[in-house]
């Protein structure tokens, strides 16, 4: 199957911009094939408004995202493998999506024997709660 990373980048997107607030990205700048101005990026990160009042010729494709943004009032190519986005959020409310890391996408996809553990004779523990997202602002 493919990534549904792509698809679910598109539905926040769209999502953002029906409710009138500004549409931001989280990108890992470290990442292969990441065209963003260098000085642009703090601590391999860069967050990038991709509202369309901000750049134009906005494609947002299944292998990358490309656009034209202006940097210092001079206009740039941005290109974005959709592996680098780490997230995509309304810069007004912070509501929208952390997206998995492609490892870990890629290690969800391989089903593993499950391991037995031995009988133990201790009660069990209480429940371990499950993961949650925090937004850092």
């Amino acid at each position: 199957m493919t990534s549904n990373r792509p698809y679910l980048i598109r539905a926040i997107y769209e999502w953002i911009d029906d409710n009138g607030m500004t549409p931001y990205l989280l990108v890992d700048a470290s990442m292969p094939g990441v065209r963003v101005p260098p000085g642009v990026v703090r601590d391999g990160k860069v967050v990038l408004n991709v509202a369309a009042r901000a750049v134009s010729q906005l494609e947002l494709g299944n292998q990358s995202i490309h656009f034209l943004a202006r940097f210092g009032g001079v206009s740039q190519s941005v290109e974005l493998p959709v592996a680098a986005i780490e997230a995509i959020y309304a810069q007004e409310t912070g509501q929208g999506m952390m997206l998995a890391s492609e490892a870990t996408d890629a290690a969800s996809e391989t089903p593993e024997a499950p391991e037995s553990e031995p009988p133990s004779d201790d009660p069990p523990g209480p429940p371990r709660r499950g993961a949650h997202l925090r937004v850092i602002k």
